[in-house]
């Protein structure tokens, strides 16, 4: 098989890979959510104003690809009526937007570049004497929200006010997020101030997005007091608030303050336990800060509080120490772990490989991947394809082919990043190994795996430069078809 027929090859599968779609069931589907968003498309454009009142009598049904549908089409010049539908769709009882939806929403109605369409469709329900509700008004807030727009939420509050709709404590919330967000903690803060005075109790929401955006902006000591005010109001901190205050020490305080606030957790009783992710953050800030061997302690007390690490635990210790150079220490821990039994010996020295290669050491990567492969063990993905692109990034192409074809004889290739193949294709054929790339595309096109766009380029620049004429042609109109698949 030479190279002129390894392109001819991914060619006629790309063909056939989209030959067996359920053509028939999917036109049905898409014809009926289609009719559905043509009856209220076509009732939007028969009815100005008060349109939220006849909707209702549309006997069609409301899902997302509906409501996606209405909203295309309003998306090319009617913003207004498009949020108005949007709207009307998030208060009826058998449908609910999601998270996505708000996403879609945001973007089709381009609430992004022009906040205005919500300033005119607010003014439009108190023109027509609309009855406006707060859950109209949660809607538009969680539109804010998707579009990360502090002062819109807070003008839209205020809003609220004027139409007689009482804002509550989740209409609050959303606002004050979007004001740590934003890093106007104080702002924030007023808010918060302000619900008190109209007999209102910020809940452990308001208190963890308080303690998040206290801490964002380095002012930690306030974050802190802010606990003493839960407290006092009878919102007993939990898991969350502690584990955001944590977060906010690990950035900007020190290691000693860290671990005065994981024994204070570890002292609460409830809902404060510390979890593997509070250990684990812990872990990472002894780590980022030089810090790894202390670390190792922290596990000593993960084990006392019935807490067993996870992966993440594990490589973050792993790589720490291998930063460092305590190499030894690394094994000693993956004995410790493994016999605990909540991280395999697999994980482990896949981890391990992994940090070997972070830190420039191929050779002892590579002789310790081999190992676990000599001893039965199943290296992980991350660590097969980053040792691979490792060794083709150093010229080594043909041991990286000749490590893959070991993989797949063991099985271990499900998890490899299809990267590799074009990866290693490219290389070969910059090399002119052209019996091993025969071999390489003849796997590809079987496992229907595609080449990956940058990578064509580099094999058509190369042929090139070898008066390789025809085969460009190929592999030009082969990549021409992967742009109309991706289409």
């Amino acid at each position: 098989m030479t190279l002129l027929s390894i392109s001819r090859c991914f060619s006629s599968s790309f063909k056939v890979k989209n030959s067996h779609f359920p053509l028939k069931r999917t036109l049905s589907l898409k014809t009926t959510q289609s009719s559905a968003a043509e009856k209220y498309w076509s009732h939007l454009q028969e009815n100005g104003s008060h349109i939220e009142k006849t909707l209702n009598i549309i006997r069609a049904k409301l899902d997302p690809s509906c409501v996606k549908e209405v909203l295309q089409r309003c998306a090319i010049e009617q913003h207004h009526v498009g949020l108005r539908f949007f709207i009307w769709a998030g208060l009826q009882p058998n449908y609910r937007h999601s998270s996505y939806m708000y996403s879609k929403a945001c973007k089709l109605l381009e609430i992004n570049q022009n906040p205005k369409v919500i300033f005119d469709v607010v003014e439009a329900y108190r023109v027509e004497n609309c009855l406006v509700s707060v859950k109209m008004f949660k809607v538009v807030l969680n539109l804010c929200r998707e579009a990360k727009n502090a002062d819109l939420g807070l003008w839209v509050l205020r809003k609220m006010k004027e139409f007689n709709c009482r804002p509550d404590t989740m209409a609050y919330n959303v606002v004050i997020r979007l004001f740590c967000e934003k890093g106007d903690v104080d702002m924030a803060m007023g808010l918060m101030r302000e619900m008190g005075l109209i007999d209102l109790y910020p809940d452990m929401i308001t208190y963890v997005g308080m303690v998040k955006g206290l801490c964002d902006v380095g002012r930690l000591e306030d974050a802190c007091g802010l606990f003493k005010v839960m407290r006092g109001h009878g919102c007993m901190p939990n898991t969350v608030a502690y584990s955001a205050l944590l977060d906010g020490v690990c950035r900007f305080g020190s290691t000693e303050r860290a671990l005065e606030l994981l024994g204070e957790m570890e002292k609460e009783d409830g809902d404060c336990n510390p979890n593997v992710v509070t250990y684990t953050s812990v872990i990472q800030v002894f780590c980022e800060k030089g810090q790894a061997m202390g670390a190792l302690s922290i596990l000593d007390r993960m084990k006392a509080c019935g807490c067993a690490p996870n992966r993440i635990t594990v490589r973050t210790l792993i790589e720490g120490l291998c930063t460092e150079g305590h190499v030894e220490e690394v094994y000693k821990l993956i004995d410790k772990v493994v016999a605990g039994g909540s991280i395999s010996n697999d994980e482990c020295y896949s981890s391990l490989v992994v940090s070997f290669l972070r830190i420039k050491r191929l050779g002892e990567a590579e002789k310790l991947f081999r190992k676990i492969i000599s001893n039965g063990l199943r290296p992980d993905g991350l660590a097969s394809s980053t040792l691979i692109k490792a060794l083709c990034s150093e010229g080594r192409v043909l041991d990286g082919f000749h490590l893959y074809e070991e993989l797949e004889k063991l099985g271990c290739l499900s998890s490899v990043d299809s990267d590799i193949y074009s990866i290693i294709l490219v290389g070969l054929c910059q090399e002119s190994h052209l019996v091993e790339a025969a071999k390489l595309a003849r796997l590809m096109v079987e496992k229907q795996i595609q080449l990956k766009a940058p990578y064509v380029d580099n094999i058509v620049e190369h042929l090139e430069n070898s008066g390789e004429k025809e085969l460009v042609s190929d592999i030009t109109r082969m990549r021409r078809g992967l742009e109309q698949e991706r289409v």
